[in-house]
């Protein structure tokens, strides 16, 4: 009985990451972190590679 519960329990879990709308706001969270990353950045090999970037999109004030 506690394998049939165990397994049912891991079908629930495997539905539930599999799920389109899990994917796609795990997707989306990563790339947000990732531009929140580059953006406000001080490191100078990234910050000089989107300099431009960042003035252009107006989202950044570096100066």
């Amino acid at each position: 009985m506690t394998t049939q519960s165990y397994g049912s329990v891991q079908q629930k879990i495997a539905r539930q990451t599999l799920s389109v709308p899990v994917q796609s706001s795990l997707y989306i969270s990563l790339l947000a972190l990732t531009l929140w990353t580059v953006y406000f950045t001080t490191y100078p090999a990234i910050h000089d590679k989107v300099h431009s970037l960042r003035h252009h999109t107006a989202l950044v004030s570096c100066h």
